[in-house]
């Protein structure tokens, strides 16, 4: 397929007629849905409002605002629609929205995008809705159109049924005449007791295309007379061109030209084989005054001496100071280093560029904030921004990597597109080695855990210091740095936590499950190590610390009895255990491990429970838990981006940056505990607890505790 004929299909989207709905306010959500859908589907749509098109032959289309790139949005955002509006599951599709910060924006953050596992949570009630508006004013033009009370009418699986009359029809049949009624202001929502979808597995409407090779990423797009751009980017963070000798690049047959860019210098070709070959070609010296030169290891020591110094104070209840003075005591004194992590989705990012006859831009890219990338790209391009329209494409993952403010990826690709003259449409590309050091990562943490138990067993005391970078680029307290640890859930009556934000040349970027990633680790190696030290059971003495957080005891007493914890564990194995709560889910998992052929973890079992809410589909909850549990392995067991001498970075590909492989991934049971309360997210709770609980197998297994990641380093230390 290509550009045209993805073009053509999206605008055939809009012609004929059918039934499109929002919740939002009418006349500005026509005005967004008339602007176009950005993916493909059913030709006899008519737009009337934002979330919700009906197609002539019974199809439910909804609009996703949030970006799918694995984690289950449209799905579940269907699932919502089609509960309220009585459909079948069969008849539901799914694509992306337009680009509206206003439109579609996300509840949480007050415009378009995707993130912090927020996707159900901020459209549960919206999207439901949308669902039960378009079941009312279908009721309600069949009820015109048959001439009988819209309330003898009902809906069932997609059907719309007079009993009185013995009419019957599909949505398609009145879909353009619903589209002319007025909304109701308020429609009716289901009581929970009545959902009939919601709560049950139903299958991934994006599962058929991807397996079957037909879903469009942004790789696929080929317009005719592409033009293919790659930057030949510095080896440390900080960098910049001084100058550079492109005379061997141009004689690579293919190579159309090489442009100097803000970040770095740009080539451009007929192909992708030559524009690498002619990027690889290219002779750049680079000035460093800027740039970061120190290795991991210098920075490592530098973040400890931070430990001394007073911070900035997240949590101080009781008095932590008096507390460590008392008589008696045993004392545990912890340091912790974490490193950098790429976030190494399978698709590296890109982007495509195509100039229309009016002068005004289509961008297809996987767009996590779209409405960051068209102010970005319209800024550089020089366009008003309704000239620049943001076509959001499926995504091979994110993880947070395409989650940016200032959207820094499209100030690149937009820069790259602007120094051409536009003639020719224009796709943007990284390399896997382009995204592994390409920073943004995650940041590189140190933790100093510092804990007191008395005679009785009790931990009376806890200090906690934080050390890296702001993700936020606060100059004070960011609470992306120490969430988790300030909002300790352990009832430990002296509580002190403080940050330090230091300054690196290497950008960060949240990753999959932000601060938990380290504070969930630490928190729940150091409370495991202190049970040790007091012989006392891990699961009853979180327990005693959990009274007052029900959530938290629900999923590890969960966990606890799927793995039939206190039971017999088969020999040469251990059982380790962690629970955290991250984005207002809960999850606890129990983990076995042994010692591996080369003598690092092997790990044979996870079992996870998660209280998120309302379980809108247990199959993507389920799913989303599982990939959480590979992904967070591959990170503790043996991932780290490093700095080497003189500041030069290190990794480069997954033989360096590597992945879990599929005979490493262990077997996953998940429950899911029955709740009423609202939804929360599934992206990324179940990524955090995987690492402790691995971690504190390991040290009861061979008596070796966790202090740096990841843990294949400190074996073959």
């Amino acid at each position: 397929m290509t550009l045209h004929d993805i073009t053509a299909t999206r605008r055939g989207f809009l012609a004929g007629s059918g039934l499109v709905i929002g919740v939002a306010i009418a006349p500005r959500i026509l005005a967004a849905a008339q602007t176009g859908v950005h993916a493909g589907g059913d030709p006899a749509l008519a737009p009337l409002n934002a979330f919700v098109k009906i197609g002539t032959d019974d199809t439910v289309t909804v609009l996703s605002k949030h970006i799918e790139f694995g984690q289950g949005p449209f799905t579940g955002l269907a699932t919502l629609v089609a509960e309220e509006l009585d459909a079948d599951w069969g008849q539901m599709r799914a694509v992306h929205s337009p680009t509206d910060n206003k439109v579609y924006a996300n509840l949480s953050f007050g415009l378009q995008g995707t993130g912090g596992s927020s996707s159900i949570a901020n459209a549960y009630e919206q999207m439901r809705k949308a669902g039960a508006t378009a079941r009312a004013m279908l009721v309600a033009a069949a009820a015109e159109e048959w001439n009988v009370p819209a309330s003898e009418i009902t809906v069932q699986k997609g059907r719309i049924q007079h009993a009185a009359s013995n009419r019957e029809s599909g949505f398609g049949a009145f879909a353009e005449k619903a589209s002319r009624r007025t909304p109701p202001a308020e429609p009716k929502l289901k009581d929970p007791k009545d959902f009939v979808l919601i709560g049950t597995e139903l299958p991934k409407l994006d599962t058929h295309g991807k397996t079957n090779g037909t879903a469009i990423f942004t790789l696929d797009i080929t317009p005719d007379n592409l033009l293919i751009a790659v930057v030949a980017h510095p080896e440390h963070f900080g960098a910049t061109v001084k100058s550079f000798n492109d005379a061997e690049a141009r004689k690579i047959q293919g190579v159309v030209d090489v442009k100097q860019v803000p970040q770095g210098v740009a080539v451009y070709a007929d192909n992708t084989f030559a524009a690498l070959k002619g990027r690889d070609a290219l002779s750049i010296e680079w000035n460093l005054s800027q740039a970061e030169i120190r290795s991991s290891e210098e920075l490592a020591a530098e973040y400890v001496r931070h430990f001394g110094e007073p911070g900035l104070e997240a949590t101080n209840r009781g008095n932590v100071e008096e507390a460590f003075k008392a008589q008696g005591l045993q004392m545990l004194d912890v340091e912790i280093v974490f490193p950098f992590l790429a976030h190494a989705p399978m698709e590296p990012l890109d982007a495509v560029f195509v100039k229309a006859d009016d002068g005004s831009i289509d961008i297809y890219n996987g767009a996590q904030f779209p409405g960051f990338d068209q102010s970005t790209a319209a800024g550089i391009l020089g366009l008003d921004e309704p000239k620049v329209r943001v076509n959001t494409q499926l995504a091979g993952g994110s993880f947070g990597r395409k989650a940016q403010f200032g959207s820094p990826y499209m100030q690149e690709a937009a820069a790259v597109y602007a120094a051409t003259d536009g003639s020719r449409p224009l796709k943007h590309m990284w390399t896997r080695e382009d995204d592994i050091r390409g920073g943004y990562y995650r940041p590189m943490y140190a933790h100093r855990m510092r804990g007191a138990i008395n005679a009785e067993g009790q931990i009376t005391a806890w200090e906690q210091v934080i050390v890296g970078q702001s993700i936020m680029a606060k100059a004070d307290l960011d609470p992306t740095s120490v969430e988790g640890a300030s909002n300790l859930p352990y009832a430990i009556p002296n509580l002190k936590v403080t940050s330090h934000n230091v300054q690196l040349a290497v950008p960060p970027l949240w990753w999959r499950s932000v601060g938990h990633t380290h504070t969930g680790f630490a928190v729940e190696t150091f409370v495991d190590e202190l049970f040790q030290k007091i012989g006392r059971d891990p699961v009853e003495g979180r327990l005693a610390l959990l009274k007052d957080e029900p959530r938290h005891a629900g999923v590890l007493k969960k966990a606890a009895e799927m793995a039939n914890w206190g039971g017999q564990v088969p020999e040469g194995r251990s059982r380790g255990v962690a629970v955290v709560e991250s984005f207002n889910t809960y999850v606890g998992q129990v983990v076995e491990v042994s010692v591996g052929p080369e003598g690092a973890p092997r790990v044979h079992k996870v079992w996870c429970a998660v209280d998120c809410g309302v379980a809108v589909n247990p199959n993507v909850i389920k799913a989303q838990m599982e990939g959480g549990i590979g992904y967070g392995l591959g990170a503790v067991l043996f991932d780290a981006v490093t700095l080497g001498k003189g500041g030069r970075i290190v990794q480069s590909n997954f033989h360096d940056y590597r992945s879990i492989r599929i005979n490493e991934m262990p077997d996953v049971a998940v429950e899911i505990i029955k709740s009423s309360e609202k939804p929360t997210g599934v992206g990324e709770p179940g990524v955090p607890p995987v690492g402790p609980a691995v971690a504190n197998a390991w040290r009861r297994l061979t008596g070796a505790p966790v202090r740096q990641l990841p843990i294949v380093n400190i074996v073959s230390a």
